[in-house]
């Protein structure tokens, strides 16, 4: 059986009608189910290149708010999630930090081994982003951005030489289905939980082991650590 061209632009733009629905569907759990806000970003081309909001010279391409669209609020329903995102076709969901979580953002590798610490512990963790960059992302309770400094001194990590930041108010983290700047999707590592979202845990629980695996990954040694 032959395709013809008006077939192929059938399954195109089903697959774009599924694409829709799929991230409306995804919006409306993040602000009906886990009451984050969703704010609609802007794409890249794939593989990295123009972003979409047509600044030759932008400076986060396909990795930063639409300027021009409404932030979905926290509580949005599926109804309402689905008229606010049809108003931004082909837009990448964003979900703004320092409100009801901040982010520590680790290399990947160091965050896959202190997750399973971490798991381990029995502490009780919140959801995990991977990014195409290398990354995870672990979601803490709102404050730590700015604590971080003075929890990194009282632990003794400040002197130290890590691979860890921390994303507080103003930031914003590239949430599924979308990609990150064209440059693949961005996936969840430990996937929201009911139990979790609306309380997540305090930085100052997951930092000790964060700080310290990532410490190990930098400086070479003969660590005998199981991970």
């Amino acid at each position: 059986m032959g395709f013809t061209i008006g077939g192929i632009r059938d399954i195109r733009a089903g697959s774009r009608r599924r694409e829709r629905a799929t991230a409306c569907t995804t919006v409306a759990e993040y602000t009906g189910l886990c009451g984050w806000a969703v704010t609609p970003g802007a794409r890249a081309v794939r593989g990295g290149g123009a972003c979409s909001c047509g600044d030759p010279g932008c400076k986060e391409p396909g990795a930063h708010p639409l300027v021009f669209a409404d932030e979905i609020p926290a509580g949005a329903t599926l109804e309402q999630a689905t008229e606010a995102w049809d108003q931004v076709p082909g837009a990448a969901v964003l979900l703004p930090v320092g409100r009801t979580f901040d982010v520590i953002d680790v290399a990947e590798q160091s965050g896959r081994r202190a997750l399973v610490r971490l798991e381990r512990m029995g502490l009780r963790l919140g959801p995990v982003l991977v990014t195409p960059t290398g990354r995870a992302q672990f979601f803490v309770a709102p404050g730590a951005a700015a604590e971080l400094p003075h929890l990194l001194y009282r632990m003794g990590w400040d002197d130290a030489d890590l691979d860890l930041r921390c994303l507080g108010l103003g930031d914003h983290v590239t949430a599924p289905p979308s990609d990150l700047g064209g440059l693949g999707p961005v996936r969840w590592l430990r996937s929201p939980l009911l139990d979790s979202v609306h309380q997540p845990p305090e930085a100052r629980l997951l930092l000790g082991t964060l700080a310290y695996v990532c410490h190990r990954d930098r400086t070479p040694g003969p660590w005998l650590v199981r991970t």
